[in-house]
């Protein structure tokens, strides 16, 4: 039941006809497990927070950075390199005292993503990466929880929402729409190809709203479509999402019924036949003393931002221009943190490439460990 705090609090959406008294009590009764609290999750647990829904789970292990300010507003410049779930979790707490928070800081894996989301009414996913959101999906609909989905990549971002009983019927998941994942050098992440620094706010406000429509029983949700939004000519769209009978969990003919691994998946289960690292320490030393060629496998202004020389060849481009890279010396591949190069040197291997050295770390590691005053992003 609400209380006098409740309806002073909650007054200016209460007295919505469509949401009422009934809407604010199932949002205090319920429980949303939110997946990461960067660019879309700040916004996610900000309004989730405000709007009074009674118990919200974080799910975050990462620390606050200064590139996270750009875009995650649930943080100052006095708390960068302080633990993300403790830091929201503190600020959400002052927003609203009578919201119940719980921390989880660990990676959500195959292992443990049943146990953590088993409990909670809904999930949002504010992830960054596809492993994560089919692992998520998956579990999702093997718990019959809905799904709040979105994504945002430099200008454009998307909205849906899936496995939403309607009328005793599930909605759509997010294999419907992606059975399968497309090649990882297609897909970079926003650390990789950028963002507008307001558009994780505008998606996951969306995305905040959607979850209280689900959790409040009202109006007509995104289940069943796709809303895409672009910030640069302020456009948007919104496509169908219809049940796929190839869906490998929930089509004719069901392939997958418990969760696999997730990042092979995403990785096309393409293994290197021999991935070598080498630590920043070794490559200092053979930078003085060895004939080495140095592939750097980010973008453009990546490159400018901060380098060790050597040749740029973007990941997206690796393959075409193979024959740019000798066969006869050690090549060792970088990037900003280490997985680009590693899939670089997947591609490559397909090619008969075996002269390739992982830088581990890349060069954020560089920066970190051999120079610290070298620009970082």
């Amino acid at each position: 039941m609400l209380n006098k705090e409740d309806f002073q609090r909650y007054n200016r959406q209460i007295i919505i006809p469509e949401f009422g008294e009934q809407g604010q009590e199932r949002l205090k009764k319920a429980s949303v497990l939110v997946i990461g609290a960067g660019g879309l999750g700040a916004p996610i647990l900000q309004y989730l927070t405000a709007a009074g829904v009674g118990h919200i789970g974080i799910v975050e292990f990462d620390e606050v950075s200064l590139s996270n300010l750009q875009r995650q507003i649930l943080y100052s410049s006095d708390q960068v390199g302080e633990s993300k779930a403790q830091k929201s979790a503190e600020r959400l707490t002052g927003l609203n005292p009578s919201v119940q928070f719980t921390i989880i800081e660990e990676a959500i894996t195959s292992q443990n993503a049943m146990q953590h989301i088993e409990g909670y009414d809904l999930v949002v996913d504010g992830s960054d990466n596809l492993a994560t959101r089919y692992l998520v999906n998956d579990s999702c609909y093997f718990l019959s929880k809905p799904l709040i989905y979105g994504a945002i990549f430099r200008f454009e971002g998307q909205v849906s929402v899936f496995n939403v009983e309607i009328e005793n019927e599930r909605g759509p998941n997010y294999r419907d729409l992606f059975p399968t994942p497309p090649p990882p050098e297609m897909v970079p992440s926003c650390s990789e190809g950028g963002v507008l620094g307001v558009l994780p706010g505008i998606i996951g406000s969306m995305m905040a709203n959607e979850a209280i429509k689900v959790l409040a029983q009202m109006g007509t949700t995104l289940s069943g479509k796709l809303f895409v939004f672009d910030a640069l000519d302020f456009s948007t769209y919104t496509l169908k999402v219809a049940k796929n009978p190839d869906n490998p969990i929930s089509g004719n003919q069901v392939t997958i019924t418990e969760l696999i691994d997730y990042e092979a998946f995403c990785m096309g289960d393409i293994q290197p036949k021999k991935l070598k690292e080498i630590t920043v320490q070794d490559l200092e030393i053979k930078l003085k003393e060895e004939n080495i060629f140095l592939l750097d496998v980010r973008e453009d202004y990546e490159y400018e931002i901060a380098n060790l020389g050597g040749t740029l060849i973007p990941l997206n481009k690796v393959s075409n221009r193979s024959a740019e890279i000798p066969k006869d010396k050690e090549v060792i591949v970088m990037c900003k943190m280490g997985g680009r190069s590693a899939k670089a040197i997947e591609l490559l291997q397909e090619q008969g490439f075996e002269n390739l050295v992982n830088l581990k770390g890349g060069i954020t590691a560089w920066q970190k460990e051999i120079d610290p005053s070298m620009d970082t992003y």
